[in-house]
């Protein structure tokens, strides 16, 4: 059994367990102050050197010899056929035609502390055996509130490969391994940030038709950056550190039905409501975040800089 694989604490009404954050210890009056014990999946990850990572994983592209390209072969970013793409390979058996093409799209591949050591494909990135043995990819996740303060959902279209049909924010996706989505090929958050404030601007109009005018891409407010890991499938993972943007907006949505299967405005009280219903399904990652972190920010949706972190939050 893997460590990806544990029985966890399961947060309520969802099909795939995140991972628990670590146990608080309680102190007593004898006991000193001290880091929670690390899970042995978190030592691994946290221990990976680039070299290891570039070993371990040979499909990785090293930074330096990255081509810039957003995708590998047949991206519909580029459009490109399938040809490239192995329509026999078990993981995509029955898959879509469009999301498949979207799983050679180039990821960037991380340390623990979010450095970029090269690329990889979206489809090597979200391999769960990769992922068990610690491969790390940065993505972004959008909170859009309207001028109500109601957060726009999206439910992932049938056809996605990962999480399919399941409730979550607004849009969640992953920068490209390219000079406008990478930032600082050495980490430096601000260049960092900026690279995903213009990848989520792309995204919001893939997924959601969401021209840029409405979400330029100064007015996504960086909160935070989160580090989970979660299972999706037999054959699929997340492990990702997450930049959180919150924006307000009262955008035209015209989704892209291939990404969305569906979308509503929904009040934090209608959210709470939502998730006790057995019947709906969230992605991990978006319960994680609305528990540990969304409703707390609602209540203060207009002041938000007090809660800005430039810390990862590792909740492996």
């Amino acid at each position: 059994m893997t460590e990806l694989e544990k029985p966890l604490t399961p947060l309520p009404h969802t099909t795939v367990a995140p991972q628990e954050l670590p146990a608080k210890k309680t102190k007593t009056e004898t006991e000193s102050e001290s880091e929670p014990e690390l899970s042995a999946y978190h030592k691994l990850v946290k221990n990976l050197t680039k070299d290891e990572i570039l070993a371990k994983f040979p499909d990785v592209i090293p930074l330096e010899q990255t081509t810039g390209k957003s995708s590998s072969a047949g991206s519909l970013l580029e459009g490109g056929d399938k040809s490239n793409i192995d329509q026999e390979d078990k993981f995509f058996a029955g898959q879509d035609e469009e999301q498949i093409k979207l799983m050679a799209e180039n990821c960037i591949v991380l340390d623990y502390n979010d450095k970029p050591i090269g690329s990889g494909t979206k489809k090597l990135c979200h391999i769960k055996k990769n992922i068990d043995e610690g491969l790390l990819h940065r993505a972004f996740s959008v909170f859009l509130f309207n001028s109500k303060n109601e957060l726009l959902l999206q439910q992932r279209a049938t056809e996605k490969i990962t999480f399919a049909d399941q409730w979550t924010n607004t849009c969640c996706s992953h920068p490209l391994c390219v000079p406008s989505e990478l930032g600082s090929v050495d980490g430096e958050l601000e260049a960092s940030i900026k690279g995903a404030q213009v990848a989520a601007q792309r995204k919001l109009d893939h997924e959601l038709g969401i021209a840029a005018k409405y979400v330029p891409v100064d007015n996504f407010k960086f909160l935070t950056r989160i580090h989970y890991a979660a299972p999706s499938n037999g054959l699929w993972a997340e492990h990702e550190i997450d930049y959180i943007f919150i924006i307000k907006s009262d955008p035209v949505v015209d989704a892209n039905w291939n990404e969305v299967r569906d979308f509503k405005y929904v009040t934090k009280e209608k959210l709470k409501e939502m998730f006790e219903d057995e019947n709906l399904v969230f992605t991990p990652w978006f319960k994680l975040i609305c528990e540990s972190y969304l409703f707390k920010w609602w209540d203060q949706i207009d002041n938000l800089e007090k809660y800005k972190s430039t810390e990862i939050n590792h909740m492996l």
